[in-house]
Order: structure tokens, then C-alpha cells, then sequence
């Protein structure tokens, strides 16, 4: 099944499909846009064997979402715009949720080649406060940008945010990107970059366990 919105990276935000129902789960789903593709707005989603086309904050929303074995494709955007897969919008430090993308592929979308070298790719930006994003055993292609991530707007968040990637390849064979700031990073020998031990904190998985116990 695919959902998809047409408009064009011309008419900025135009949302595919918006999901708010809890323990939704999409199976072999495509869904294609360009800014704004998917809001996983809000309770606990699942995708297994999707494929996400975009160019900005194209995955973002606060549900407690998990993307397993995806496809997500980055877009040629408008020109002077940089790319931002995901836009996680956690606002409460209480909330259980985020966003966990594990054993999934990021790639250029077949338009994104004319532009390749010229345009930007990140991970994701805070959209919120507490904004909170895991890439996770995740195949991240060289046009993803060294940087890693991307500010929202100045410093907003940097202190309160949690993002990491943890065993992630890439096209070059790193094991992980360098992370700016306070951004969390680990290597797959859980070692920190930074210095230190390495190791992940508690909360490190968000999700409830049982959810992502197969994964691993």
C-alpha cells in the first residue's frame, strides 16, 4: 500500500498519512512525499519493511515509534535546502517517547543524484525540547553529512536533547558518523569518541522491551 502527496517540495509541508492510533503497525507500506511526509504523531507505531521517501523532517512527530528493516529515501528538496530525515517533537522529559530507526537502509532517492555533493543530508533536528532519535545497526549512504545532525534554531535543545547511533555502517565502512555537541554517540566497541567509558545509559532503549528485544 502506498501513501503519497504529490505537491512537490514547492508547497513545503504536505503531509502523506498522519498516525495517532496506538500498537498501529504497517507492514510493506511505502510512503512518499517531500517535507513532512510521515507524522507519527503520537502513541506507540511499528514499521517493518517500509520505504519512507522525503526532504525535510520528513519522519517527525511523539509517538514511541519504531522503524525496523525500512528503506528511507532522501529527496532533491528546493534549491539552498538542506535535508532532515526525521524531527522528533518529545516535549515532556517524562514522556516514553522517540523515535528508533534499527537495521534499516538511508539512500538517495533517484531525483537526489542530480544534487549529490551540492545538497545536504542530516539525520534529524530537535524539533521539540526534549527531542529524542536512535539510529540503530542502520546503513547510512556518504551522502548522509559528516556533521551527523542539525541544529533546529541557534542552541534550542542542544542540553536537553537525546540523539545517538550506535553499530551504524556506512558507505566509507566507519562503524558511525562524528556527532557534534552534547549529542550522545557511541562505537560499536562501546567506546565514547569523546573520551570515557562508552557505555549506554538505562533508558538508552525507549521503547518497552518486548518491542525491541527482537531487533538486537
Amino acid at each position: 500500500m502506498t501513501f503519497e502527496n504529490t505537491a512537490g517540495p514547492q508547497k513545503h509541508q504536505a503531509v502523506a498519512l498522519s498516525v495517532g492510533s496506538d500498537q498501529s503497525v504497517f507492514y510493506r507500506c511505502s510512503f512518499k512525499g517531500y517535507q513532512d511526509t510521515l507524522l507519527v504523531h503520537s502513541l506507540r507505531q511499528f514499521y517493518r519493511d517500509c520505504q519512507i521517501y522525503g526532504t525535510i523532517d520528513f519522519i517527525f512527530g511523539d509517538a514511541a515509534a519504531v522503524f525496523q528493516n525500512c528503506d528511507i529515501f532522501v529527496r532533491r528538496p528546493m534549491d539552498h535546502q538542506s535535508n532532515m530525515i526525521t524531527a522528533q517533537g518529545r516535549d515532556d522529559p517524562n514522556e516514553n517517547t522517540g523515535i528508533l530507526i534499527v537495521n534499516s537502509r538511508v539512500a538517495p532517492a533517484s531525483d537526489f543524484r542530480a544534487v549529490k555533493g551540492k545538497c545536504k543530508n542530516y539525520l534529524g533536528r530537535p524539533w521539540k525540547k526534549f527531542s529524542r532519535t536512535v539510529f540503530l545497526k542502520t546503513y547510512l549512504d556518504g551522502s548522509v553529512d559528516k556533521k551527523g545532525w542539525k541544529e533546529w534554531s541557534g542552541d534550542f535543545s542542544l542540553s536537553t536533547l537525546y540523539y545517538a547511533e550506535y553499530m551504524n555502517t556506512s558507505s566509507d565502512g566507519a562503524r558511525l558518523l562524528k556527532l557534534w555537541g552534547p549529542i550522545c554517540n557511541w562505537s560499536g566497541e562501546g567506546r565514547s569518541p569523546y573520551g570515557g567509558s562508552g557505555a549506554a545509559p538505562s533508558n538508552f532503549f525507549f521503547i518497552k522491551p518486548q518491542l525491541v528485544c527482537s531487533f538486537l
